[in-house]
C-alpha cells in the first residue's frame, strides 16, 4: 500500500511541475507583447484575422493553417527577440557581426510573416471576392 501511495505523490509531483514550468513561458510571452512593438502589431493582427475567420466562418482546414501561420509568427518574434536580447547582452557595443545575427534573426520574422500573408490572402481574397 505504502508503494502504491509512492507512486501517486510521484506522479502528482511530476504533474505540478509539468504544471509550474509553463510559468515562465507565459511570463516571458506577456512581456513580448508589452514590450516589443512589432509583437503588439503581431498580436492585433493576430485578433483582427480570427475576428474575420469567425465572421466568414472559415472551414476547419483554413483554421487550421491560420493557426499555423499565426503560431509561425509569433514562434519566429519571440525568437528573433531573444536572439537580440542575448546579442545585446553579450555584445553591447556596436558590431558588425553582432548586427549580422540580428538582421537574421529579423529575416526569419519577415520570412514567417510574408509566408502569413500569403495563407491569409489565399483564405479571404476568394471569401471577400464572391460577397461581389
Amino acid at each position: 500500500m505504502v508503494s502504491l501511495l509512492n507512486g501517486k505523490n510521484k506522479v502528482l509531483k511530476f504533474i505540478t511541475n509539468r504544471i509550474k514550468s509553463f510559468g515562465p513561458a507565459w511570463k516571458g510571452l506577456f512581456w513580448l507583447f508589452k514590450n516589443e512593438g512589432n509583437a503588439q502589431f503581431h498580436l492585433i493582427a493576430t485578433i483582427v484575422v480570427v475576428i474575420a475567420g469567425f465572421y466568414f466562418k472559415v472551414t476547419i482546414y483554413e483554421w487550421i493553417l491560420l493557426c499555423f501561420a499565426i503560431g509561425l509568427v509569433i514562434t519566429a518574434e519571440a525568437l528573433n527577440t531573444a536572439i537580440e536580447k542575448t546579442i545585446d547582452l553579450l555584445h553591447p557595443q556596436k558590431h558588425e557581426k553582432a548586427g549580422l545575427v540580428k538582421d537574421l534573426a529579423a529575416a526569419g520574422v519577415l520570412i514567417a510573416s510574408i509566408t502569413a500573408v500569403i495563407i491569409a490572402a489565399l483564405i479571404f481574397i476568394p471569401i471577400v471576392y464572391s460577397l461581389f
